[in-house]
């Protein structure tokens, strides 16, 4: 009997010839660059050292494009908004102990925001794994010990023969849900020695899908369909597994207002009747909330950030879908269903009952004009202003990336993303240099339209050696930095907590001349011209650099 698998493993008479004969000059570092195209990367971003040549010399082989950053966390940011924008794992190519560590806080940030990067990195020669202490230059004596707190698999080569295994696993653990940045090393010697091993092709790595339990969406549904007053809180999840249809769908459903997290920005439309849109930083919003007897949360573990620092307190019963296990009734008891966004937002459209509630849409305009009633009686014209005209210069369909900064935490609350999955910040693990280099990967994924990064000039000096990799491969990013003398925010916190700030200002550039002399145009804009100076440095090809002397301030918080 001929079984169908036999079929599928059989290889042609071609593929036998092929695998016979080899091209010569081969080494490890051709199996890992054949094993990412043969899974369907075409982009690769990284930095070279001395280990790691041998893959870097197998990428002149092949048909991969090389993005290379000047800081390999630089490097990081660049492969995490590359994976969001594609929704495809983006492969990291690192050096051994500086290199690789260089890039932990960008993984971090990628592990944060579920951003899908495939990390590989060298190691020193065979002889010093495991505990051999030979000396090697960048030696550790257990390196990936330092990422398997960080990533969410760790993968060990040993021999030629496991590369492309090794890298397809890691390939299905980055794109299975939650998708996530993984980690590869491979020594020295086993990237260099020369393999006779036929070229690898295509490599099966197909991800696991994440199935709710079917009683547990029943419950759901029955739940849902019978509230008085539910309300839907959409996490970055729904934006990372394509479901923001889903969502617009089941909402428009059961007449439930939506409120979106700051890494759930675009998830649903900004100005649809149910949308509470993403003011989360105000007691207006936490107290609609706490008033649901029924809360839907998708694709949010409700941390700091998405429960108002923590003094939301739900007085109804929660149903959380969450695709990170960990994250399930982490903060708040529930109903909880481990499963992809995606997947149990169909499975719920699909059993839930249309309800209706007139007075949704109207809870949702009553609550809106009270935090606009808030934030009016604040004086801060030119913060909105300044929000304002980014908006109306940005096209609708041009991603942002947006550093730790006061602009991009009025960001947060107050910018209507307008399209999923283009509004993108470092807010998962916060840290600072993320909006530039994140930037130009996205520009490297789509170079059919421009870029926007904002940044402070505090975290702007994070990354400004990367206008020389946006200048030599002629990304189409536009850099907004607001100038304010230093950490804004931090000046703002000391002030406010100790009477005056400490370690707070800065001297820094003169950012348009600097910009210059990269080859990069710049303009000194103000808050007057910053639209039409913003806009026509989109419209630019290529990199440009828009500075913005100001001192914005931010609204007053509600959860103190």
């Amino acid at each position: 009997m001929t079984h169908d698998h036999d079929l599928v493993l059989r290889p042609t008479a071609r593929q036998v010839a092929a695998a016979l004969n080899p091209p010569a000059g081969r080494n490890g570092g051709d199996l890992v660059v054949e094993a990412l195209a043969g899974l369907g990367a075409t982009t690769v971003f990284g930095l070279p050292g001395q280990h790691a040549l041998g893959m870097f010399d197998a990428l002149r082989r092949s048909d991969l494009e090389y993005v290379g950053l000047r800081v390999e966390n630089n490097a990081g940011f660049a492969a995490d908004a590359h994976g969001r924008i594609t929704g495809e794992a983006t492969p990291l190519l690192l050096s051994t102990g500086p290199g690789a560590l260089t890039s932990l806080a960008a993984l971090q940030e990628a592990a944060a925001a579920s951003a899908p990067v495939l990390a590989i990195s060298s190691q020193v020669p065979s002889a010093g794994i495991g505990g051999g202490r030979h000396g090697y230059l960048h030696e550790l004596r257990d390196q990936k010990a330092s990422f398997r707190d960080v990533v969410k698999s760790v993968h060990t080569v040993r021999t030629a023969s496991q590369i492309p295994s090794a890298i397809a696993e890691a390939w299905e653990s980055a794109l299975s849900a939650p998708h996530g940045p993984v980690w590869v090393e491979i020594p020295q010697d086993v990237l260099l020695a020369e393999t006779t091993l036929p070229v690898v092709t295509a490599l099966d790595a197909t991800p696991h899908d994440l199935v709710p339990r079917p009683e547990l969406t029943a419950v759901a549904a029955h739940l849902l369909q019978n509230a008085e007053r539910p309300a839907i809180i959409a996490g970055g999840g729904v934006v990372r597994s394509d479901a923001s249809g889903k969502l617009l769908a089941l909402a428009e459903k059961l007449d439930a207002p939506v409120v979106t997290t700051f890494g759930g920005k675009g998830a649903f439309p900004w100005e649809h009747p149910l949308s509470m849109q993403s003011w989360l930083e105000d007691r207006h919003t936490t107290d609609l909330l706490e008033d649901a007897d029924v809360l839907l949360v998708v694709g949010s573990g409700l941390g700091e950030l998405s429960s108002n620092y923590h003094t939301f307190a739900p007085r109804g019963r929660v149903i959380q879908i969450e695709a990170d296990l960990g994250k399930l009734e982490s903060n708040h008891a529930g109903l909880g269903i481990h499963a992809d966004a995606r997947i149990a937002l169909t499975a719920l459209l699909e059993t839930v009952e249309d309800r209706r509630d007139p007075s949704a849409a109207e809870r949702v305009s009553a609550l809106l004009a009270k935090v606009r009633e808030r934030i009016a009686g604040q004086e801060l014209t030119l913060e909105q202003e300044v929000l304002a005209a980014v908006r109306e210069a940005l096209p609708d369909d041009s991603p942002s990336f947006w550093d730790m900064t006061i602009l991009a935490y009025w960001a947060w609350s107050a910018f209507d993303a307008r399209r999923p999955n283009t509004m993108h910040s470092a807010q998962g693990a916060g840290g600072l240099g993320y909006g530039f280099p994140a930037a130009l990967g996205a520009a490297a994924a789509d170079r059919t339209r421009p870029v926007l990064a904002v940044s402070g000039d505090g975290g702007a000096m994070y990354s400004i050696a990367e206008l020389a990799s946006a200048k030599q491969y002629g990304l189409p990013v536009t850099w907004l930095i607001v100038d304010d003398g230093g950490y804004g925010i931090l000046r703002e916190y000391m002030t406010d907590a100790f009477g005056e700030a400490t370690a707070t200002e800065l001297s820094r550039p003169d950012f348009v001349a600097l910009a210059e002399s990269f080859g990069v145009p710049a303009v000194r804009t103000t808050a007057e011209s910053l639209r039409e100076d913003l806009a026509k440095a989109l419209a630019q090809p290529g990199p440009s650099v828009v500075v913005l002397p100001a001192v914005l301030r931010m609204f007053a918080p509600t959860h103190l």
